[in-house]
């Protein structure tokens, strides 16, 4: 079967997750069999997905339109033979019981049609396993969507003993043809990439407390403020709902040993029905303020025993072939919210520390857990899960050497290439909201260097990853780890200003795309750009006063430029978000297109721009920029620049196309 050949598919289960891959996949445009075993399991299924798909409508993430024709596409049914009659594709949403799956499928095989692909969505329980109650295991792979599926863009896709590849690259079709972005797991391993990261960290953070070493709040606040992750460790237990990692943790610890064994304190929350936020009280009582992480109760010893339980994870996965360093980083960071892969995280501690730290540890305790993998330590000898000729050997790369032919890879936060004259920068971090980070800071200022020195570079154009945002702001998470020293802030903020300024200062157009959330850090951002094109559900503001901040990142001095120092303090002093068209009124956004038009649009301006006469932008720019002052300056570098375009080739060229009613073709000489 080809990605082409389907056309309609079965989800069994109408349960939250059910419910919500039902959705995806009707907005999709397949046709969905929604089948749950009673008729109000399934009536409420369909009513959420109504509801949900209104919400998606209200805020103008699709049209009205769209929603109605996503719900007609959907049928609830009750009766599992007509629900399979059409079905190219099933995927399997009921409980994660092996037993309850296993009979599930028993039943599927008897009517299910002779070519339809079987899917599991689980999270940890065995594909294999699964597969072989069925008729056609080589037919049949994982497929594990994220909560909630319709925001979620990862999709793990799990290869069983028996998967075929062709079976695994129609499910990544399918998966990049609802939006969402599938990392294959090459091997049928428990907990597969994120859980298998998760989990462990989850009982490592219990065994830390549990041993008397730290308390749940400097847990937390080390997790979360120094390692920059998006939850503290409980924090995320309670939210995930403390049974449902402990579960996952005991069918690893029935799998792979006695290095998984649940820690006592994760047993005793589960047995006295404590399991977090759902019940009202779990690590952190809910009814009394929930969790209160403090910001200053960091401790590095924690640090460093967290972060070597998780590098033990990612070689555990990387020695058996189950993913690479690579795929381990994309999922974890678009799964799990991490601002920085596993790996790439445990690289930048050092792996040598991180395997003395499991060796002084096991040699303590001699605890299963601690003992670290052989391919650990060949990846510490080797520079690192990333490191120079490291053990993942040249995954990704083009030249026969290991090197990159692309002279602009090579950053983790950015996507930055070249074409048509144009350099493109897109904001590489969708699983943040293409937050700004200080590392993004800097690869920033890298490529605007690079691009502006680039002889065959004309324009810039900016946008982000996704169609979720431009950027949301500055990522409060990581750049907490700096605490609250007002040195460090201050040094930030200068950061922030000379990295935009750099787009200013850049004698060559720069085009801002905007499409989704542009807010704070992000909005600092559009407002370097010379040009700003948006789509119709774009949201924009500076929050910073709702957090008892400013704008540091150049707001303050360069909106009032654009939209007047009127419009720029009821914008600030107000923080509110505000529609692209009310900004374009303003005069910040220069055209607002509809959202399925803005990369046309955007591309159609920035080349544009990028044919245009180099010398003259050139001067253009910094006369104006010169000019808002010293009015006698700007004027003075305007006369110098007219005098300059006087003496050179483009002036001919375009005097020349003019008189013969012809295109000019500027080459900045």
């Amino acid at each position: 079967m080809q990605l082409e050949d389907v056309q309609h598919v079965t989800v069994l289960g109408a349960g939250n997750m059910g419910h919500g891959i039902a959705e995806v996949a009707a907005l999709a445009g397949y046709g969905v069999s929604l089948r749950d075993i009673e008729e109000e399991l399934v009536q409420d299924g369909y009513d959420q997905i109504e509801w949900s798909l209104g919400k998606l409508a209200e805020k103008d993430r699709i049209g009205e339109d769209e929603a109605e024709a996503a719900l007609d596409r959907i049928e609830p049914q009750v009766d599992l033979e007509d629900s399979l009659a059409d079905a190219d594709v099933v995927i399997e949403v009921v409980p994660e019981k092996m037993a309850i799956k296993k009979d599930v499928y028993g039943e599927v095989v008897e009517y299910a049609p002779e070519e339809a692909v079987f899917v599991t969505n689980t999270s940890s329980l065995s594909i294999t396993e699964i597969s072989e109650v069925t008729d056609r295991p080589e037919r049949f792979c994982g497929m594990h969507f994220f909560n909630p599926p319709v925001r979620m863009d990862l999709v793990e896709v799990i290869s069983g003993k028996h998967t075929s590849e062709e079976t695994l690259e129609l499910i990544e079709g399918f998966a990049e043809s609802m939006g969402k972005t599938p990392v294959r797991v090459r091997k049928d391993s428990p907990g597969f990439i994120v859980n298998r990261i998760l989990v462990p960290l989850m009982n490592e953070a219990a065994w830390i407390v549990d041993s008397g070493d730290a308390t749940i709040e400097t847990v937390d606040s080390t997790t979360k403020f120094d390692m920059g992750l998006p939850m503290g460790s409980f924090e995320l237990a309670d939210q995930v709902g403390i049974d449902v990692g402990y579960h996952v943790l005991q069918y690893m610890h029935e799998v792979l040993g006695e290095a998984y064994r649940p820690c006592p304190l994760l047993v005793e929350k589960v047995e006295s029905e404590e399991l977090g936020k759902k019940t009202g009280s779990g690590f952190y009582d809910y009814e009394d303020g929930g969790a209160q992480v403090p910001t200053d109760a960091i401790d590095p010893a924690v640090r460093r025993r967290l972060l070597a339980v998780m590098a033990n994870e990612v070689a555990g996965l990387v020695g058996n072939d189950v993913a690479d360093a690579s795929a381990i980083d994309r999922a974890v960071m678009l799964g799990a919210g991490f601002p920085d892969g596993p790996a790439k995280l445990a690289d930048a501690e050092g792996l040598d520390e991180l395997v003395d730290v499991l060796d002084e540890l096991h040699e303590e305790t001699g605890e299963a857990r601690y003992e670290a993998t052989d391919y650990l330590r060949e990846a510490a000898e080797a520079g690192g899960f990333h490191g120079d000729g490291g053990v993942n050997g040249a995954e990704g790369q083009d030249g026969a050497d290991g090197e990159s032919d692309d002279p602009f890879a090579g950053y983790d936060t950015l996507d930055v290439s070249v074409e048509d004259r144009v350099g493109r920068v897109v904001i590489d971090r969708p699983h943040r909201m293409n937050t700004i980070s200080g590392e993004l800071l800097d690869e920033f200022a890298d490529a605007i260097d690079r691009l502006d020195a680039a002889d065959e570079v004309r324009a810039i154009l900016l946008s982000g990853a996704g169609d979720r945002a431009f950027s949301a702001g500055a990522d409060v998470q990581s750049m907490a780890a700096g605490g609250a020293d007002p040195i460090h802030a201050v040094e930030l903020s200068r950061q922030g200003q000379q990295t935009f300024g750099k787009l200013e200062e850049s004698d060559k157009p720069v085009v801002a795309a905007i499409d989704g959330y542009c807010l704070g850090g992000g909005m600092e951002l559009a407002t370097a750009a010379d040009v700003r094109v948006a789509s119709e559900r774009s949201e924009l503001g500076q929050p910073e006063h709702d957090l008892g901040l400013l704008p540091g990142w150049g707001g303050t001095q360069r909106l009032a430029h654009i939209v007047g120092e009127g419009r720029a303090k009821e914008i600030i002093f107000t923080a509110d978000r505000y529609e692209a068209e009310t900004l374009a009124e303003y005069g910040f956004i220069n055209d607002v297109v509809p959202d399925d038009e803005l990369d046309e649009r955007a591309w159609e301006l920035v080349t544009q721009l990028a044919a245009g006469p180099p010398i003259a932008q050139k001067y253009t720019k910094r006369a104006m920029h010169a000019g808002r002052t010293d009015a006698e300056a700007g004027l003075e570098v305007e006369a110098m620049g007219f005098g300059h375009v006087m003496n050179t080739d483009d002036l001919m060229e375009g005097i020349t196309a003019f008189m013969g009613d012809g295109e000019p073709e500027f080459e900045g000489k």
